[in-house]
């Protein structure tokens, strides 16, 4: 099975499933690491997603792992630069990854540069596909908090000096493209405008905006509606709600041991706050989806991705996998195509249960 592509911009074309690694030196040593992107690349997905500060749950010790591991497995396989399409993240401020340029303190043009040239030596790559914003300099409300508090407000670096970093990497020919990733319609706007006058290339070309899922839609509130007239597509991450819409969690003991939100309790704030079952809601959505599914005789997993890649704007899905057949379990979705009538029924629960992940 071929994974289909879609043209990201004119001269670069991704899978329509992207690996996502922040597991990767964390859940997942080398040698699985490597086991999964072997099964990945030969099943057609060329697209890869990737962070600084990866894997998650982060921690000194730990950090720039996932960007090692990609950049081994590259060179090890001796792949073609070209037949890969790279993408990683510069971290937005935050006072607790101390180990990252002492916070980080802000995405300004020094901490673009730095983080930047650190990524390409742990990558081992001489230029970045798709360069992104983690998340903005500024306050916003992200990772599950939906209401924005003036109040919380601080000071931040310019949008026009952030894209004037990321265009100077781009004429050095350190990146290819610029992306975003937990922004809000209005950082978008503002970046878009920002990018009048610089170079074609320094245009924002996607983002990845919090969640997309069965569980969460919220893309689809505002964010779109700039998307479609901007000609900026979505990277769908979390498709299957950090695995929620597998079902693993809703057995009656609470799913394996080493399924993500067990394996960190306590230590996964995002994860847990934004994917609680223990409000009953989540659940019930949830098992309302696997009814569909189960009705339809489609897997749950294939459900939950198929209705992500049928989205107009989406140009790929970003997932994880720990072991190889839940990476078949994601594979095997993108060849489903969703009838009219389950998404009638999708619509129903939607209607019901509204974003209860967001």
């Amino acid at each position: 099975m071929t994974v289909p592509l879609f043209n990201l911009a004119p001269d670069m074309a991704v899978s329509r499933l992207c690996l996502g690694t922040m597991t990767f030196g964390e859940q997942n040593s080398m040698s699985q690491s490597f086991q999964l992107l072997d099964k990945a690349f030969q099943s057609g997905i060329n697209f890869f997603d990737s962070a600084e500060m990866y894997p998650v749950p982060q921690c000194a010790e730990t950090q720039g792992k996932s960007e090692e591991y990609l950049g081994n497995w590259i060179r090890s396989r001796n792949i073609p630069r070209d037949r890969l399409v790279l993408a990683t993240k510069v971290c937005g401020p935050s006072g607790k990854m101390t180990w990252i340029r002492n916070g980080p303190e802000s995405v300004d043009s020094r901490n673009i540069a730095e983080a930047l040239d650190n990524s390409l030596l742990r990558l081992q790559s001489d230029y970045i596909d798709l360069y992104q914003v983690h998340w903005p300099d500024r306050y916003v409300p992200m990772f599950g908090e939906t209401e924005f508090d003036s109040h919380r407000n601080f000071p931040y670096i310019s949008f026009e000096e952030q894209l004037i970093a990321l265009e100077k990497a781009i004429c050095s020919g350190k990146i290819r493209y610029i992306g975003l990733s937990n922004e809000t319609p209005y950082g978008l706007m503002k970046f878009l405008h920002a990018a009048e006058g610089l170079s074609r290339n320094s245009r924002v070309v996607s983002v990845q905006v919090n969640a997309y899922n069965l569980l969460c839609r919220n893309f689809d509130s505002g964010m779109a509606e700039c998307c479609h007239h901007e000609r900026v597509s979505l990277l769908a991450y979390s498709p299957l709600a950090m695995g929620i819409l597998s079902g693993k969690y809703l057995s009656l003991d609470g799913g394996p041991s080493d399924a993500r939100l067990n394996l960190f309790k306590g230590r996964y704030a995002e994860g847990e706050s934004r994917y609680n079952l223990s409000d009953g809601i989540t659940g019930k959505a949830a098992k309302l989806y696997f009814s569909i599914a189960k009705k339809y005789d489609v897997h749950p997993v294939s459900l939950a991705i198929a209705f992500v890649l049928r989205h107009p704007l989406v140009a790929s899905a970003v997932f994880g996998a720990t072991k190889l057949w839940q990476l078949q379990e994601v594979l095997d979705g993108c060849r489903v195509e969703l009838t009219p009538e389950i998404i009638a029924e999708i619509n129903e629960v939607h209607s019901a249960f509204p974003n209860p992940c967001p």
